[in-house]
């Protein structure tokens, strides 16, 4: 036995070099920033949920993360953006799958989207709120009035941060109407599909500062969810695959370079941004 532990000891030795070496060969063979410079073209997707993202009147791709995305862009010296459309809940798997090489659609950080993508740092850090039908007749001012009335129940958009955390709260899956989207959530209390509809603060403001909400209205007061819930929550990014790690080492610091600057705070305010709803 004692002749076999030196071939023992530099087989495992062998195995640790082959080891160190694949990973160096794996980051070198990253060319995922190269491939999109020399092709001069991103494929970035997105959802329509304004303010985050959404088309303008003319047709343009525009809202928070898409005006940000147009700016990090540019630092990165890549010409054209090709922007891909897709449900939201559909996202990720069109990036894992490379049909797009960005997400860029306010998609909140979660651990369960993490062990998918990775993330850039936050680009905003938003509170929660309620859409109810006028006079709010159930009295809905909280998450937990929700859980409290296991007949209310609440539209989401599938797969959205809110749909996590009413879950952790404690709603039954039967008080859930998934809706692909804030206008159909909306029609769906107008119509009394559903009693509430949840949605990001700055979703909400922007639909009532465009006389977007309908029959519906803000519930106020809104109590936010506990803290121990949300420490974590409300914070989005753009979302990357998990191998593509030279793009977004370099759009990182390109992201950076724009939060710091004045540009970044008109952006945000455009899009019913508040500085409360900064990534700070």
């Amino acid at each position: 036995m004692g002749n076999r532990t030196p071939f023992i000891v530099l087989a495992v030795a062998a195995l640790l070099l082959a080891a160190a070496y694949a990973l160096r060969e794996s980051a070198q063979d990253d060319r995922s920033l190269a491939r999109l410079k020399t092709a001069g073209t991103i494929r970035i997707g997105y959802a329509v949920e304004a303010p985050y993202a959404f088309l303008n009147a003319g047709g343009k791709v525009t809202g928070q993360s898409p005006e940000l995305a147009r700016l990090v862009v540019a630092r990165l010296g890549i010409p054209r953006i090709e922007w891909r459309l897709a449900e939201f809940s559909e996202l990720i798997t069109e990036l894992e799958q490379e049909r797009i090489d960005v997400i860029a659609a306010g998609m909140f950080i979660t651990p369960e989207r993490a062990r998918r993508v990775a993330f850039s740092e936050p680009i905003f850090h938003v509170s929660q709120g309620l859409l109810v039908t006028r006079g709010n007749p159930l009295r809905l001012t909280s998450y937990e009035a929700l859980r409290a009335n296991p007949n209310a129940r609440v539209a989401v958009l599938a797969g959205a941060v809110e749909q996590r955390l009413l879950r952790r709260i404690g709603l039954a899956q039967a008080q859930f109407v998934e809706v692909p989207d804030a206008l159909t959530g909306r029609v769906a209390v107008e119509t009394h599909v559903a009693d509430a509809l949840a949605l990001s603060g700055p979703t909400i403001a922007w639909m009532a500062g465009r006389e977007q909400l309908g029959k519906t209205e803000r519930a106020a007061p809104f109590t936010q969810p506990d803290p121990k819930l949300t420490r974590s929550s409300g914070y989005g990014g753009f979302a990357f695959r998990l191998g593509d790690k030279a793009l977004l080492d370099a759009w990182s610091k390109a992201q950076a370079e724009v939060l710091a600057g004045q540009d970044f705070k008109t952006l945000m305010s455009g899009f019913a941004f508040l500085p409360g709803d900064y990534p700070g």
